[in-house]
């Protein structure tokens, strides 16, 4: 992470609004759940809502208040094991999946909990305005909003489970029924260009998108805009799922095993998709979603063409600003119209998530953020319709096993020239 740079009285107090503003946030987006929501974990990869309410805090007081807040108490000593995620060097951890299982404490007492730690950060960050209580805090704020993503995502997944196929919300912003823009190409030379992130940049950064370096690369073009729906549902229609040839083995085996047929949420009849707005048609002209790594490579395969690398994409979204359709548009489902390079969905690129060249993880626990989860997953650019835009840059990698749809999963198509 890069530090909050010259931290004054009037910087922390800005942060100081942030940080209310950020857990306010997460807050808000559970507001149409009830409690009974909260506590289900629909598969192991899907977090209850309460879980998500409590980790975000116990991140707090495990990196920013018990290390550097001489006074502070912990709320409950046993939520140190209960809300813990992965950090093996913080202390043990209930295993993910049975986290549906925590039907104590109440979702009362984790918000009890949320107020006990928000008042000791403030009383911290009131007596120790310093760069590192700063950084800290904010990496625990970046930490929160990839939280609300994944609490959206996650009850997305658990209300398509309950036959009654409820809705968390009744009045989503419908989205505007906009045609496709025509499929258009950017294209890029090959050569030189340097990509990624410098920590020592006064504006945030993950360890994982550093070092800043240089890649080569080749001429290539790249799409303007996200693969539709309608194109998906013609690879559909030309028997994609039933020809071994555009998969990659794992791939295949996944759609045999796991009977895949389209997108994740589409009805058998491929007329409607499940969402947090309820069971919605199609919008043949909105960015496809909720597809897997697989299943983006063998459309590409099908269409002639490939997925981009990292490298390729972060070059074009370098040259655009950070628009589109995210989570504070309060659509919550791709839309169609666009030629933004963030929102909508994640996409997913050819490149392993692997680190880059001289890449240092953080000093510490925090080193376990990123760095041990570089294998056997691929990177995905962009951010989604679940991401809060202030959360997103051209440098942000985040990362999905190859299988996984249960997030906001499209892709972009790229060529060799």
């Amino acid at each position: 992470m890069a530090a909050v740079a010259g931290t004054t009285q009037a910087t922390a107090d800005q942060l100081a609004i942030r940080f209310d503003a950020v857990r306010r946030r997460t807050l808000d987006l559970c507001q149409s759940l009830a409690p009974e929501d909260c506590v289900v974990q629909s598969m192991p990869d899907v977090s209850p809502t309460k879980w998500h309410l409590a980790h975000v805090t116990w991140f707090f007081e495990t990196f920013v208040l018990t290390p550097r807040a001489s006074n502070y108490r912990p709320y409950d000593d046993s939520f140190a094991h209960l809300f813990n995620s992965y950090y093996n060097t913080a202390g043990t951890m209930h295993t993910r999946a049975k986290r549906g299982l925590i039907t104590r404490p109440t979702l009362d007492t984790v918000v009890a909990y949320r107020a006990h730690v928000d008042a000791a950060v403030h009383t911290l960050l009131e007596s120790d305005p310093s760069d590192e209580i700063a950084a800290l805090i904010e990496l625990g704020l970046q930490h929160e909003q990839q939280h609300q993503e994944l609490l959206l995502t996650d009850i997305l997944h658990v209300l398509s489970v309950n036959p009654c196929e409820p809705t968390m919300r009744d009045d989503l912003t419908p989205a505007p029924e906009t045609p496709a823009l025509a499929l258009d190409w950017h294209e890029t030379p090959g050569g030189l260009i340097d990509i990624g992130a410098n920590a020592g940049d006064s504006d945030f950064c993950y360890d994982n998108e550093t070092p800043r370096h240089r890649v080569l690369q080749r001429n290539h073009a790249i799409a303007n805009r996200a693969v539709t729906n309608g194109e998906y549902l013609d690879f559909i229609q030309d028997g994609g799922y039933q020809q071994s040839t555009l998969w990659k083995s794992d791939g295949w085996s996944a759609v045999q095993q796991q009977d895949w047929h389209a997108p994740l949420y589409w009805d058998n009849d491929h007329t409607s998709v499940f969402t947090l707005g309820g069971r919605q048609p199609i919008d043949w002209h909105a960015p496809v979603c909720h597809v897997s790594f697989y299943e983006a490579d063998a459309f590409a395969r099908w269409a002639g063409m490939r997925l981009p690398t990292e490298s390729e994409w972060e070059q074009q979204a370098r040259q655009h600003p950070v628009q589109g359709n995210f989570a504070d548009t309060d659509i919550w489902r791709p839309a169609a119209g666009g030629t933004h390079w963030f929102g909508d969905v994640w996409e997913w690129t050819a490149s392993p998530y692997a680190a880059y060249p001289g890449f240092q993880p953080l000093s510490g626990s925090l080193g376990e953020y990123n760095g041990k989860f570089m294998c056997n997953q691929m990177v995905v650019r962009g951010g989604s319709c679940f991401s809060a835009a202030d959360h997103l840059r051209a440098t942000y990698r985040s990362f999905f096993y190859p299988d996984a749809r249960w997030q906001a999963l499209g892709l972009r198509l790229a060529k060799d020239l």
